[in-house]
């Protein structure tokens, strides 16, 4: 028997972004069925290393990230639980002078985005963080980013959206969506949704919809590498990243260290997993940096599938195909902290048909084809209906 449910707004993928757009759609009143294939925050929204950091981003992603800097100060309000999240601050290293110099320009370029970036040179990083190995020629930091417990705070979102009235349905894996010039229908195992708005928000999946909505992007996958060690005196307490890359860290209240570098490996586009080769490497630059683990435990590697573009920005915003259709996907690896923002702006898109954050960069016409002709809105929003034949 398939199930049918006439809705305002079909979202496709429960992660962190659909999420979220549930949920601010649901504070505004408006219907809405939320379909994830597995569980609603169990993909690259709850297995991401956890970062919650501004510093680094492009110019085009500031004013999103400025904006989910508000959204994460917000969070017990929001979903309930404050999600172990801290603003411990975000210390980014150089490894060279070259790398300060990179440091310091885009400290310099992104002034008047609230950052406050403070450059430190070996003495200061010698002074404040003593922990750190040698290889190291300063840093820059931002006092308030953090980072949050993913496996927390993903799912949360969409819990409060159904607290809130959402339909959230879990284990509805989408076998099909189409548009028949007024409605979208969307099915998934033994259901079937009508839907005027339709939010395609499925993570590494996403292009799929879209391309079949004549949309084609180059959306690949990627498979951040990750540990986790065994709970240690606590010696770090901000979050760490390296210019140009490579690894990353922070230590949460219970001692852990969680550290991330590297790429797992993958045979099927729905799975990945830590691969050998790099579990060694990862090791080895973790203890390189941070002396203190030396000796150390592993009690945990693990990757994920997250959806990735080659200009490293998301595809945010209307089609330029078909009415009612917006897209949300190929956050790049770094989608954890914008993520809320991203979902606010979904839905100002559907309530008021534009976003007060600028969101022309992340437009999906730079890679599929151009738009045909206006992209009409749907009509006023109604309220949902439910049935079972």
């Amino acid at each position: 028997m398939t199930q049918r449910i006439d809705t305002e707004v079909a979202i496709i993928g429960g992660g962190i972004v659909g999420g979220s757009a549930a949920l601010f759609l649901r504070r505004a009143g408006v219907p809405v069925v939320l379909l994830e294939a597995a569980l609603c925050g169990a993909r690259a929204s709850g297995v991401n290393y956890g970062g919650v950091r501004r510093q680094g981003r492009g110019l085009e992603q500031m004013p999103l990230a400025r904006r989910a800097h508000e959204l994460w100060g917000q969070l017990p309000s929001l979903i309930g639980i404050d999600g172990e999240y801290v603003r411990s601050g975000h210390l980014k290293l150089a490894a060279s002078d070259a790398d300060m110099v990179l440091l310091d320009t885009y400290r310099q370029r992104t002034r008047g985005y609230g950052m406050h970036l403070q450059m430190l040179d070996r003495r200061d990083l010698a002074r404040r963080f003593g922990w750190l190995g040698q290889d190291v020629a300063g840093g820059s930091f931002c006092p308030e980013d953090g980072h949050a417990n993913p496996r927390l705070v993903a799912p949360a979102f969409a819990r409060a959206a159904a607290a809130l009235g959402a339909d959230v349905r879990e284990g509805a894996r989408v076998t099909q969506a189409d548009h028949d010039g007024t409605h979208f229908i969307v099915r998934a195992d033994g259901l079937e949704v009508r839907a005027r708005f339709l939010l395609n928000c499925a993570g590494a999946w996403a292009g799929r919809f879209a391309e079949h909505f004549g949309e084609a992007v180059p959306e690949t996958s990627i498979h951040p590498l990750m540990m986790v060690t065994e709970p240690l005196p606590v010696f770090m307490d901000v979050s760490l990243g390296i210019q140009g890359g490579g690894i990353y860290a922070r230590q949460v209240a219970r001692g852990n260290c969680v550290i991330g570098g590297g790429r797992g490996v993958s045979t099927d586009p729905d799975y990945a997993r830590p691969g050998r080769a790099g579990l060694g490497t990862l090791m080895a630059n973790a203890t390189r940096l941070l002396p203190v683990l030396r000796g150390a435990q592993v009690i945990r590697f693990w990757t994920g599938v997250e959806g990735n573009m080659p200009d490293h920005n998301p595809v945010l915003g209307p089609s330029a195909r078909v009415p009612g259709l917006f897209h949300a996907f190929g956050l790049s690896g770094a989608g954890f902290q914008i993520g809320p923002a991203v979902g606010e702006v979904l839905s100002d898109l559907v309530l008021h048909g534009q976003s007060p954050i600028p969101i022309d960069a992340f437009c999906i016409e730079r890679y599929a084809a151009a738009a045909h002709g206006a992209v009409a809105r749907p009509e006023r929003i109604r309220e949902q209906t439910q049935e079972s034949p």
